[in-house]
């Protein structure tokens, strides 16, 4: 079982190929997706995200998506986790100050948190919810898009959820190819 842990970062587990932009401790494989995945067609049977396709520029995620889609085996599965743009706009209005990982050291203000957490100090370049990364995913060629719940899968794939984590601010969806 081939696995791709794309914008692994620190976080690199035994078993996976861990790819970033960046070295770092345990990174096997840097590039850019945005200059092609050193891979083969159809490589992996699954890859998973966590919290990286917001770094892209709006215009980047359809390249990066396609991209992700070539190195993915015929059948084989994207997982991805988001930061949630929906349930930060249900927080926000419901006042859940609780939900915001922002502390008041940085910022007082309720719409402040909101908007630091959602950019995540500047790293972040794009927001998601449900229907706009269902219609990403579809544009891309991805089939069976579905919304999952934290450490569970669709895909019936052992795995697969592994990486899961930040499950109160995140939404996770897999798509196959």
């Amino acid at each position: 079982m081939q696995r791709l842990n794309w914008g692994c970062g620190p976080l690199t587990p035994f078993g996976w190929i861990n790819s970033d932009i960046a070295a770092g401790p345990g990174v096997d494989v840097v590039a850019d997706i945005l200059q092609g995945l050193p891979f083969p067609d159809n490589h992996f049977d699954y890859i998973v995200s966590i919290h990286v396709l917001p770094e892209l520029a709006y215009r980047e995620l359809d390249p990066a998506l396609h991209e992700l889609r070539r190195v993915l085996k015929p059948g084989g599965i994207l997982r991805l986790s988001l930061p949630d743009l929906d349930l930060a706009i249900n927080a926000y209005r419901n006042k859940d100050i609780d939900y915001f990982l922002i502390g008041d050291d940085e910022v007082k203000s309720l719409s402040g948190k909101m908007i630091v957490q959602l950019l995540w100090y500047g790293r972040s370049r794009s927001m998601f919810t449900w229907e706009f990364t269902k219609e990403l995913l579809e544009r891309a060629g991805y089939s069976e898009v579905t919304r999952c719940a934290h450490e569970k899968s669709a895909s019936g794939l052992t795995g697969i959820t592994d990486l899961d984590n930040r499950a109160l601010e995140s939404l996770f969806v897999e798509a196959r190819k």
